[in-house]
């Protein structure tokens, strides 16, 4: 058996000469940073980077083209952010939310469109960055901060009363829950992108042909889908640290 992330993997099955488990490391000194999440994390970066300075090159008042559709990715993502923060908190969040989403919708697509198994690497294979837990708990607890943030920068230290109301006896659960949060948020986010990677490899080795493309399909809505529960839940967790300082003001 052998130990991938936390799963456990029979040697004896093939997943279409996908090494699951094994990864590149880059050694800096006395730190190891896994070269693989590195490298598909800046591929999808310079994406998103040049997508901007392509939408912004040249902006006219009547859009069109990747300027139209940066304009429309953007107001989608002011609406998102503003139903769950709340109209008159939400215009500060929006890079936070926007990159959250931005970054994961690309590089969830990333592992279904770019044929990272055609770079072969002296160990390991390129993924999406969000097929690693490493990144999904980053973007998870980055997540927690910015909620914590946003509590005491509008509650000061009365931020922490929350922990005991209504109650002091849900001290315990409501600590828990801080703690599960941001579980929740990565493994949710890491465990549908590997699984489904690991269906569609499957599937090709099984049936390499047209079986496998409405799961590819599949996988590119689920991906998106994805990427929109965790920047929504992001913003609803910032709404919340936020919505208890709004209601004993209105008290």
């Amino acid at each position: 058996m052998e130990m991938i992330n936390g799963i456990s993997l029979l040697h004896s099955f093939p997943l279409a000469e996908l090494e699951v488990g094994k990864h590149l490391y880059w050694e800096i000194g006395n730190l190891k940073v896994h070269g693989q999440v590195f490298l598909t994390s800046w591929v999808v970066i310079a994406i998103l980077v040049i997508a901007s300075l392509a939408a912004t090159k040249s902006i006219q008042r009547i859009p069109s083209g990747i300027q139209n559709f940066m304009e429309y990715a953007l107001e989608f993502l002011r609406d998102l952010a503003k139903n769950q923060i709340g109209e008159k908190e939400y215009r500060p969040w929006v890079p936070f939310v926007g990159t959250l989403f931005l970054f994961i919708f690309v590089a969830n697509w990333s592992g279904a469109l770019v044929p990272w198994k055609l770079i072969h690497l002296p160990e390991g294979e390129l993924a999406a960055p969000t097929n690693d837990i490493n990144t999904t708990v980053a973007f998870a607890l980055l997540t927690s901060l910015a909620y914590f943030y946003a509590g005491f920068s509008k509650r000061g230290i009365g931020y922490l009363a929350k922990y005991i109301e209504p109650t002091p006896i849900l001290l315990p659960i409501n600590i828990l829950e801080d703690f599960t949060k941001p579980l929740s948020l990565s493994f949710r986010l890491f465990g549908n992108i590997l699984a489904d990677e690991l269906v569609v490899a499957v599937l090709v080795l099984l049936v390499p042909l047209f079986v496998p493309l409405p799961v590819m399909a599949l996988g590119l809505f689920t991906s998106a889908i994805q990427a929109l529960i965790f920047a929504t839940l992001a913003a609803a967790y910032i709404g919340e640290a936020i919505e208890g300082h709004g209601g004993e003001e209105h008290e």
